[in-house]
């Protein structure tokens, strides 16, 4: 299974492997969701709250987008249609970090 940490910074897929945004890693990697959100960093949020599964983070990160975007999202599943991010990929065996 993918780290957390992992998954928060993928920003790819090939096969089996993820493919691992390391600078940001190393950067941010400790932030919890809500804190990458108030940086900027929605996708990363919202990854962090996909693979700690709580509803509440998704509900947090979709008020803080709204608060900075120009055009609100109405839903948490509109948040996750928009940024491509739906759940954690199972069968990742290797992280590519670049």
């Amino acid at each position: 299974m993918i780290k957390r940490e992992d998954f928060i910074f993928t920003i790819g897929y090939s096969g089996s492997s993820a493919i691992v945004d390391s600078s940001l890693k190393k950067k941010f990697g400790s932030l919890a969701g809500e804190e990458l959100a108030k940086k900027g960093l929605f996708k990363a949020a919202l990854c962090s709250a996909v693979f700690d599964n709580r509803e509440s983070e998704l509900d947090r990160v979709l008020a803080i987008y709204n608060s900075k975007a120009e055009e609100a999202i109405k839903s948490t599943g509109e948040l996750k249609r928009k940024f491509g991010v739906f759940e954690v990929p199972a069968g990742i065996t290797r992280v590519i970090r670049i």
